[in-house]
């Protein structure tokens, strides 16, 4: 009698629990929109989440201990004039965070460590160059304050934020809607999935397609697609017959999948987060009331089920918590934030383990909040994979770094060959722009003092009660 073997992995009970009611943040009025990103973004620091909003679209940052009922009035991030569709936190400064909107800009936020007492209007910057809506962004993983968008007029842009150009533009490669965009580890290639049904592997700074695979998925609903630790393709998307499907491809070999699976009939898109770390993709449909993970691994069938988490709610987003933002000392591999009609509760996912010493196996040195290189090394052709921590003895994020932003600079431009016109006549834009350069400056600079000190009066007022009350 053959006896069945049972696989070996550390991962078999990864155990998820929802967080008790007074951890989950109340009263939240998620977004309405009808568009398939997570809205929702957080970091070891923050949890934003895209809000319904008035006249314009707004998301709101809360510190992540200010759990419990959000008041009413607790200030938002507004300065879009159109819905809010996606927000990225800046992998290598947590108090940066990105919003992408269907008025065609992406605007690039500064959050204070403190609670700001009235809605953040101005952006750092505002990186306009899409003609249509944009509803994907991501942050290059290894190079600082470079950002993907990708935009309804099916185009990609990287930016360097830091300066507030375009670096590159890829505007000819997806002949429709781009569904999803994914960086490698080291941020040397891009996979894309469009509406016609094509999975591309893109070297940006070459500008050229170096794999494709038309129909990965046969059905026409929306594919998703992230890279692996081995940097095969794992894939999301629907059969002819509107099953939702699962798929791990090799770019070396896109004729056969490395893996296939069927899943279920529901029709919400599967967004799948995937850790490097664990090698483990988690499942979240939109509309769903579970998160399903497996574990993708060199053995045959490739992509194992590990369990499903199920909960009565339905999910109407989904932030996922990078690695350092995480309690080794309670074995947590992953923390999601599921968002609700009106609000949002933390999910953890944990290894039994009986030791209370740290568990390195579990822990594998992970990406920490420093750039491997520099916006013009990458766009030079450099690579280098993202600098690692080590958690053993937790992670404490960083204080409030500054984004500075570095305008090129407008006196060191280069006169037009040919011939020379009188020097007034030909320095008189450029000393007119200059001055009303520095005016903006300092009007915005008046803006930050006033803010400060309506910041010191209220604190000076809530002093006074304070005193008053005790008297």
């Amino acid at each position: 009698m053959s006896r069945r073997v049972v696989r070996q992995s550390k991962f078999r009970h990864v155990f998820g629990q929802a967080a008790k009611a007074d951890q989950a943040y109340e009263d939240i009025r998620v977004s309405k929109v009808t568009w398939d990103s997570s809205f929702c973004a957080v970091n070891p620091k923050f949890l934003a989440i895209i809000v319904e909003a008035g006249g314009g679209g707004a998301f709101i940052v809360l510190p992540l201990a200010k759990t419990g009922r959000v008041d009413k009035n607790y200030p938002l991030v507004t300065g879009h004039t159109g819905p809010v569709l996606d927000i990225d936190w800046c992998p290598h400064n947590d108090n940066v965070i990105a919003s992408a909107s269907d008025d065609t800009t992406i605007m690039v936020w500064q959050i204070p460590d403190y609670t700001p007492v009235r809605n953040i209007t101005e952006p750092v910057i505002t990186l306009e160059g899409h003609s249509k809506r944009v509803g994907i962004l991501s942050w290059h993983p290894t190079a600082r304050n470079v950002l993907l968008s990708a935009g309804g007029d099916n185009v990609i842009i990287i930016w360097n934020v830091g300066t507030g150009e375009v670096l590159l533009s890829l505007d000819d490669m997806h002949p429709d809607v781009i569904h999803s965009v994914c960086w490698n580890s080291n941020g040397s290639l891009l996979a894309t999935t469009c509406k016609d049904k094509t999975l591309r592997i893109i070297d940006p700074r070459k500008s050229q397609v170096v794999a494709e695979r038309f129909a990965a998925h046969e059905g026409m609903r929306p594919m998703r697609a992230v890279f692996t630790r081995q940097g095969h393709i794992f894939t999301t998307g629907f059969t002819r017959m509107s099953q939702r499907e699962l798929g791990l491809w090799d770019p070396n070999n896109f004729e056969e999948p490395v893996a296939l699976q069927e899943m279920d009939t529901s029709n919400g898109v599967l967004l799948p987060f995937y850790d490097p770390d664990s090698s483990i993709v988690y499942l979240c449909g939109k509309g769903d009331s579970s998160i399903r993970y497996f574990e993708i691994t060199d053995e045959p069938p490739f992509v194992h089920y590990l369990n499903t988490f199920g909960s009565k709610e339905p999910q109407r987003g989904m932030g996922f918590m990078p690695k350092r933002g995480l309690d080794v000392s309670k074995c947590e591999i992953a923390r999601f934030y599921k968002l609700h009609e009106r609000k949002c509760e933390p999910i953890i996912m944990t290894v039994p383990r009986k030791s209370d010493l740290f568990q390195d196996d579990l822990y594998p040195d992970t990406p920490g909040p420093e750039p491997a290189l520099e916006a013009e090394e990458w766009l030079s052709g450099q690579d280098a994979d993202p600098v690692l921590i080590s958690l053993k003895d937790g992670y404490v994020p960083p204080k409030h770094r500054e984004l500075r932003i570095t305008k090129r600079n407008i006196l060191d431009v280069h006169p037009p060959s040919g011939p020379r016109r009188s020097q007034s006549a030909s320095e008189a834009p450029l000393l007119q722009h200059t001055l009303e350069t520095l005016l903006e400056e300092i009007k915005a600079l008046r803006e930050r003092v006033q803010a400060q000190e309506e910041r010191i009066t209220a604190l000076e007022n809530m002093l006074c009660e304070l005193v008053d009350g005790t008297d």
